[in-house]
């Protein structure tokens, strides 16, 4: 995708990516959904960089004390169960597009992602995993209920809350954590990417551009 790349020369030479993004699309005349890929996706190289050497691999949480991003991790885990669009983005983090965290509503999806995301921790066995829900969202309690019940049924050990400040919390947490977020990323001291793993071994091969 040519607009990407012109993205990338801009926000390479210190344009803000916002600015960039909307400069080429402008040109480009591309539609609003291109334009989200592109925010999601072009991340300047040097930040780039800097994301890739903290993302660890699944192997490196044993024993670990490990904070997972909850609707961030969720919400991806469930665009590829469902087929949907999901992008590895210049930092290496897999990303979805469908821009719906605030909306968020658990479906029939929900539970299959759950359990992929728990089930996969499990296999890494990690000294305690802590799930933060953003509190803003609707049926987060009910949604934290389901997940206390699905780490329980996978002997992973660790609690899930609720939080008004879930991206303060995990910015500030000496833990690995879960999560694509680009600013927590760039802010936490290390991050695994949860669904960029599931996707590996369902063998999905994910967009890039």
């Amino acid at each position: 995708m040519r607009a990407a790349d012109e993205v990338r020369f801009l926000v390479d030479r210190g344009y803000p990516k916002e600015a960039a993004v909307r400069f080429v699309s402008d040109h480009r005349r591309l539609p609003e959904k291109d334009r989200f890929v592109l925010m999601r996706v072009v991340v300047p190289a040097e930040q780039a960089r800097l994301r890739k050497e903290k993302n660890l691999q699944l192997r490196d949480l044993r024993e670990a004390v490990v904070a997972v991003d909850g609707y961030n991790v969720l919400i991806t885990v469930e665009s590829i169960l469902a087929c949907r669009p999901v992008y590895l983005c210049d930092d290496g983090f897999l990303r979805d597009t469908r821009g719906i965290f605030r909306s968020y509503r658990s479906s029939e999806l929900t539970a299959p992602a759950l359990s992929a995301v728990f089930d996969l921790l499990a296999t890494a066995v990690p000294a305690c995993t802590d799930v933060l829900l953003d509190q803003q969202i609707s049926m987060s309690g009910q949604l934290a209920q389901r997940i206390r019940e699905t780490m329980a049924q996978c002997d992973l050990p660790g609690k899930v809350e609720t939080a008004r400040d879930v991206d303060f919390q995990l910015k500030t947490s000496k833990k690995i954590v879960a999560t694509s977020d680009g600013n927590v990323v760039d802010a936490a001291l290390a991050v695994v990417d949860i669904p960029a793993e599931i996707a590996r071994r369902l063998g999905l091969v994910p967009f890039s551009l």
